[in-house]
Protein backbone atom coordinates (compact mmCIF):
# COMPACT_ATOMS: atom_id res chain seq x y z
CA UNK A 1 0.00 0.00 0.00
CA UNK A 2 1.20 3.56 -0.49
CA UNK A 3 1.85 5.89 2.30
CA UNK A 4 -1.26 9.11 2.57
CA UNK A 5 -1.16 12.37 4.10
CA UNK A 6 -4.04 12.49 6.44
CA UNK A 7 -5.73 15.94 7.35
CA UNK A 8 -5.04 15.02 11.45
CA UNK A 9 -2.11 15.14 13.56
CA UNK A 10 -1.14 11.79 14.39
CA UNK A 11 -1.41 11.28 18.30
CA UNK A 12 1.68 10.64 20.42
CA UNK A 13 3.23 7.13 20.23
CA UNK A 14 3.96 6.94 23.87
CA UNK A 15 0.26 7.11 23.90
CA UNK A 16 -0.96 4.17 21.67
CA UNK A 17 -0.73 0.17 22.11
CA UNK A 18 1.87 -1.78 20.27
CA UNK A 19 -0.52 -2.85 18.08
CA UNK A 20 -1.61 0.60 16.95
CA UNK A 21 2.19 1.46 16.37
CA UNK A 22 2.84 -1.49 14.57
CA UNK A 23 0.14 -0.90 12.36
CA UNK A 24 -1.96 -3.35 13.29
CA UNK A 25 -4.77 -1.57 14.39
CA UNK A 26 -5.87 1.83 13.79
CA UNK A 27 -3.86 5.14 15.57
CA UNK A 28 -7.91 6.78 15.87
CA UNK A 29 -10.16 3.74 17.41
CA UNK A 30 -7.77 1.06 17.95
CA UNK A 31 -9.96 -1.38 15.58
CA UNK A 32 -7.55 -4.32 14.43
CA UNK A 33 -7.61 -4.73 10.58
CA UNK A 34 -8.27 -7.85 8.60
CA UNK A 35 -5.42 -7.96 6.03
CA UNK A 36 -5.35 -5.04 3.52
CA UNK A 37 -8.59 -3.46 5.28
CA UNK A 38 -6.52 -0.37 6.20
CA UNK A 39 -4.84 3.16 5.04
CA UNK A 40 -0.88 3.69 5.69
CA UNK A 41 -0.08 6.83 6.98
CA UNK A 42 3.45 6.58 6.62
CA UNK A 43 6.75 5.30 8.52
CA UNK A 44 7.46 7.77 11.17
CA UNK A 45 10.52 7.80 13.01
CA UNK A 46 10.78 9.04 16.92
CA UNK A 47 13.80 10.81 19.04
CA UNK A 48 12.64 10.00 22.52
CA UNK A 49 14.33 12.50 24.53
CA UNK A 50 16.17 8.86 26.65
CA UNK A 51 16.70 5.62 24.70
CA UNK A 52 17.64 5.06 20.92
CA UNK A 53 15.32 6.00 18.05
CA UNK A 54 12.88 3.86 16.20
CA UNK A 55 10.58 3.62 13.58
CA UNK A 56 6.94 3.27 14.13
CA UNK A 57 3.77 2.38 11.24
CA UNK A 58 0.53 4.04 12.07
CA UNK A 59 -2.57 2.92 9.71
CA UNK A 60 -6.18 4.34 10.25
CA UNK A 61 -9.91 2.84 8.85
CA UNK A 62 -10.76 3.05 5.51
CA UNK A 63 -14.24 3.60 6.81
CA UNK A 64 -13.34 6.96 8.39
CA UNK A 65 -16.89 8.11 9.70
CA UNK A 66 -16.87 4.84 10.97
CA UNK A 67 -13.60 4.86 12.85
CA UNK A 68 -14.16 8.65 14.53
CA UNK A 69 -17.83 7.16 15.78
CA UNK A 70 -15.89 4.65 17.65
CA UNK A 71 -13.14 6.68 18.93
CA UNK A 72 -15.51 9.13 20.12
CA UNK A 73 -16.96 6.10 22.14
Amino acid sequence: MTPVETDRQLPSVSDMLEQQQRGWACVWCRTWFPVGLSTDLGQQRVVPATGAAYLWFPRECLDTAACATRAAQ
